[in-house]
């Protein structure tokens, strides 16, 4: 592995007792529910299995700790604390994301012309099993073309009218630059003249890589690598008329969604965890490594405009994933819904260091290895 797991103590914690982790007890409920009532979450590299974690949710349940004080010593008994080092030495990092809200009509109209798709029916779910030869091994969807598995329509082909005709239009927003957000968040709550609002979530791609349009920037020269964010993009495209549709089109992935109620305005989309995600509370982690449901700690010392100049210092739930998170100690933090919850996602990049904590269940092994 290009990482360890070093054993800590709650104490060593920067922040630890000053946090209130009370949030995570009604999303560590959703947690059990899902893996006991529809399906176990699957085990990541590192090993923790969904059975051990619900040693953990169970014993949640059982005890209902209530209050920052309370909440923090249950996880104190049921959890050993490791920090997750990395084997080059280098940091953890997090970015963040949220639910973007974007204003839109059910038909286009000269204004509102851009719009969200739903999933097309030719589109597939690609594994090894059917892969074509010459297809990467990152393309997880294509089209059925002639009884044939083909490379889907890119976003180029797609925002030219591919698509057009088919009815597959869920709404229509006036910016592209709005809906090319909603698809790197991968969801956003969509708000009609009525006042009535809906939420839209990922259900697939067109299968294309991911290619953040940031980088591009970046190797262009036109925004500092430094203080790069998505408020700068924005502001870049912004002042770039003729050149959004270029730049927009170098990321060929294009996300197609489906349509969800808000049943609770407090909670964010339903992730890949299939829980709804809670503000400041929801990690995406890799999870090719972590399993779904685990708790981290997650401390930045330059990561301050989130806690009112503080330190970040918080207990988060690994809820969800993401293209862009890869490796042992890469977090994507949740912030919440609309402007006020861009406005903050927009500036993280920061570096952090992770700690997680292993349930007593599955703690052994990793003391053993140590030891």
């Amino acid at each position: 592995m290009d990482y360890s797991l070093v054993p800590a103590r709650f104490s060593a914690l920067p922040g630890w007792d000053d946090d209130d982790p009370t949030p995570l007890m009604a999303a560590m409920a959703r947690c059990r529910d899902h893996i006991r009532n529809t399906k176990p979450y699957k085990t990541g590299s590192l090993g923790v299995t969904a059975g051990e974690l619900l040693t953990l949710l169970d014993a949640a349940a059982d005890e209902k700790p209530d209050g920052a004080l309370a909440v923090r010593a249950f996880f104190e008994r049921h959890c050993v604390p490791f920090l997750v080092e990395k084997a080059d030495g280098s940091s953890g990092f997090v970015t963040a994301f949220y639910e973007p809200e974007v204003a839109v009509r059910a038909e286009p109209d000269a204004d509102y012309r851009y719009p969200f798709y739903s999933r097309p029916d030719d589109l597939v779910d690609i594994d090894d099993n059917n892969r074509p030869a010459g297809f990467a091994p990152g393309f997880a969807f294509g089209q059925l073309k002639d009884g044939a598995i083909v490379e889907h329509p890119d976003r180029g082909s797609i925002e030219r009218g591919y698509l057009a005709g088919r009815g597959l239009e869920i709404a229509y927003a006036r910016s592209k630059v709005d809906v090319f957000f909603a698809h790197v968040q991968g969801a956003a709550r969509l708000v009609y003249p009525d006042g009535s609002v809906k939420r839209i979530t990922y259900v697939a791609k067109s299968g294309h890589p991911f290619s953040p349009i940031g980088k591009l920037l970046i190797d262009r020269g036109a925004i500092d690598a430094a203080t790069v964010s998505m408020a700068s993009i924005r502001d870049w495209l912004a002042r770039h008329e003729t050149e959004v549709d270029e730049v927009l089109w170098h990321n060929r992935s294009f996300i197609f969604f489906k349509e969800a109620a808000v049943s609770d305005d407090l909670l964010g989309p339903i992730a890949a965890a299939k829980v709804p995600l809670v503000a400041g509370r929801s990690l995406a982690v890799d999870r090719m490594i972590h399993t779904f449901g685990l708790p981290f700690f997650i401390s930045s010392d330059s990561l301050t405009h989130m806690d009112e100049g503080k330190p970040f210092r918080r207990l988060m739930l690994a809820l969800d994933t993401g293209t862009a998170i890869v490796g042992p100690a890469r977090g994507d933090i949740f912030t919440g819904s609309g402007d006020a919850a861009g406005a903050l996602a927009g500036h993280v990049r920061n570096a952090a260091t992770f700690h997680i904590l292993i349930p007593k269940a599955a703690a052994g092994r990793y003391l053993d290895a140590e030891g």
